[in-house]
């Protein structure tokens, strides 16, 4: 007789054994009809799985995340299902659950057109609508692999084939169709409601290039059309913002074959970069850090004693010369200690905190490269601190409110926070995880901020905090880490003299906030749609003449403006002023300044924002004045204050 313990707290008996389902029945109709899965003991399972002892046990919901990609898996199913009917030999391999969504890929002998899309989607939905229910079996392994090979789904029967023998696999089927799956799947396909065919792309079968290219078939699936459509209006409004095309139509940036992964940064781009570059030293000169730098090339030697050697070389670039090998440094770490190691340092010098632009190389694989968010060549403003493990917490809560500092500074308020634990293969003593973990969870929690614990996905060094920010279409990006490191120290003789006179390894804590500037300036010129606020704009303002006679005034205008530390530009073209304000528009400038004759005149200037507010005529100096204090505001007002 299973007791059966819900959320919570209370409890249920029964006399005899029930499923999922069942259970769901007795605590209501409604939860009974919501249900997509269970959650026995923390493990997921499906409505049919027999609870025939005590148990835990709680009913997913699409209010649950787990109960999203329950739908987005068996989605997958569901459009294997239509291929299957619509192209018969087609056949299948694998389709798993990814961000947002599902693929699947199959291998058939032509290319799937947008035309195959949508006859396959239109089917997905007649066979959503005839709610066909989900069942699940199992069969021995040889069993399972003739019965895939007599279907003609040979890779499916090479999938099987892998697996241990005397391995029992479990299969679901609805209606006429049966996959290879683990599970959980939704009692019917009645359930899956708002989903949508995206594209088609090639992939190796089992992601070796020595393999046969198969198709896969993108989807996504949500609980809802009304959840559906909010994500293909976030799609649309990334498509808007892709910092690739921007940075080519705005003159920021391009990248080329000749230099995979690596960015030509055009005169307006470099502008952004040196201005956040500039932004983010100050800061760091501002909050005790020593700003130094390091060789790009180093021996292998210093590879191997830090460990990169071994875990890392094959996203190394390798060079040699005079019979010695180098690689172009993948990360700072190792190159710090060096310079924290000239000298003699004692527990007085100790937060040590050194900093650098680091410009690094990683030997990506092409297929990863993606603008400027996945680059092979980057600089990342990295920081090490070299300090006791009595530091620890308080350095840390020093750097979160750093963090949020310059996070706001950007315009993101909306941060989420991780706390990665040690992993099952750490070095180091139990006891001096349990402080390190302590230190950093204390400092989030003396700042009262919410996290979430990533257990076991620490470094095997170490634990870490990660800092991820959502932007304004509802996207997060991972960029700030904060990283314990007990082993490198160590590793590359680092010392300190302590209180006592004995020496002792210092802690080293890595820590970032941008990441790299590569991928942060990517973010930000999707996060603005390239509209950057006017202390990270390129070129904060165009002055503009109506006719030849304000020539004259208006350069004078635009050197009395760069005297006061603005970056503004001419446009003396013999154009009508409304083709230069459209122009300068599209080129996102903040501020249009027009000069006709009065204005020279008095002095001034017409004012207006590149989102077409006027703002009326200004003098210079109230025009010098305004701009001084959105600079200075970080941007936190706007524009037409």
């Amino acid at each position: 007789m299973p007791i059966i313990t819900l959320p919570d707290g209370s409890q249920r008996s029964f006399s005899e054994a029930v499923t999922v389902a069942q259970l769901a029945a007795a605590i209501g109709a409604g939860l009974a009809k919501a249900a997509l899965a269970g959650r026995v003991n923390g493990k997921l399972v499906d409505t049919s799985f027999v609870i025939d002892s005590d148990a835990e046990v709680a009913i997913v919901t699409d209010r649950d995340p787990a109960g999203l990609e329950v739908i987005r898996h068996s989605t997958a199913h569901l459009l294997a299902q239509a291929v299957k009917q619509l192209f018969p030999e087609a056949q299948v391999t694998i389709g798993p659950v990814i961000e947002d969504g599902f693929f699947y890929d199959f291998a058939y002998q032509r290319p799937f057109t947008p035309e195959d899309l949508v006859a396959i989607e239109t089917r997905m939905t007649e066979l959503a609508k005839a709610d066909h229910v989900v069942s699940r079996r199992v069969m021995p392994r040889d069993e399972a692999v003739q019965f895939f090979k007599a279907m003609g789904e040979h890779y499916k029967a090479e999938i099987i084939a892998s697996i241990p023998a005397g391995e029992n696999i479990s299969l679901y089927g609805q209606s006429d169709w049966v996959d290879l799956c683990r599970g959980p799947h939704v009692p019917s396909t009645g359930k899956l409601k708002a989903f949508k065919l995206m594209k088609v792309a090639g992939a190796y079968w089992r992601g070796d290039s020595r393999n046969e290219m198969l198709q896969r078939i993108y989807g996504t699936a949500w609980t809802d059309e009304k959840s559906l459509k909010a994500y293909l209006t976030r799609l649309e409004e990334a498509e808007k913002r892709d910092h690739r095309k921007l940075g080519r139509a705005l003159h920021l940036f391009h990248m080329q074959e000749e230099a995979p992964g690596m960015v030509f940064w055009h005169e307006r781009g470099w502008r952004v970069y040196q201005i956040i570059q500039q932004y983010m030293a100050d800061l760091w000169r501002n909050n005790g850090y020593r700003e130094i730098r390091t060789p790009q090339l180093v021996d292998r030697s210093l590879w191997e004693q830090s460990g990169h050697w071994e875990n890392f070389h094959e996203n190394m670039f390798i060079t040699e010369s005079e019979k010695r090998h180098y690689a172009v440094k993948p990360m700072n770490c190792p190159c710090h200690i060096q310079v924290f190691n000239q000298g003699i340092k004692s527990y007085r010098d100790l937060p040590y905190r050194l900093a650098e632009f680091g410009s690094c190389h990683r030997n990506e694989a092409s297929g990863a490269l993606h603008g400027l968010m996945r680059v092979r060549a980057f600089v990342q403003d990295d920081a090490h601190i070299f300090c006791t493990e009595d530091q620890i917490q308080s350095e840390a809560v020093t750097f979160i409110d750093l963090l949020h500092q310059v996070y706001e500074d950007f315009g993101f308020k909306d941060l989420t926070y991780k706390l990665a634990t040690r992993p099952a293969n750490r070095i180091g003593a139990d006891e001096v995880w349990d402080r390190a973990e302590r230190a950093l969870a204390q400092s989030l929690d003396s700042r009262q901020l919410p996290w979430e614990e990533k257990k076991g996905e620490g470094a095997f060094y170490g634990p870490k905090i990660e800092f991820t920010l959502k932007d304004s279409i509802g996207r997060t990006w991972q960029c700030g880490t904060l990283q314990v490191d007990f082993s490198m120290p160590g590793r590359l003789g680092a010392t300190y003299i302590a209180q006592d006179g004995s020496k002792q390894v210092p802690v080293m804590l890595h820590r970032a906030i941008f990441g790299s500037l590569e991928r942060f300036i990517g973010i930000i010129i999707e996060e603005y749609a390239g509209q950057f606020p006017a202390w990270l704009a390129p070129t904060q303002a165009v002055l503009m003449n109506i006719t030849d006679s304000q020539a004259d005034y208006v350069s004078r205008a635009a050197e009395f403006l760069k005297n006061q530390g603005f970056r503004v530009e001419t446009d003396l073209r013999n154009e009508k002023v409304g083709f230069k304000i459209r122009e300068h528009t599209l080129q996102r400038v903040p501020y249009l300044l027009v000069a006709g004759d009065r204005e020279a005149g008095s002095n001034s200037l017409a004012v207006r924002t590149r989102s077409g507010k006027d703002l009326g005529v200004m003098s210079l100096d109230m025009l010098a004045g305004k701009l001084d204090r959105e600079v200075a505001s970080r941007g936190r007002i706007t524009l037409e204050v």
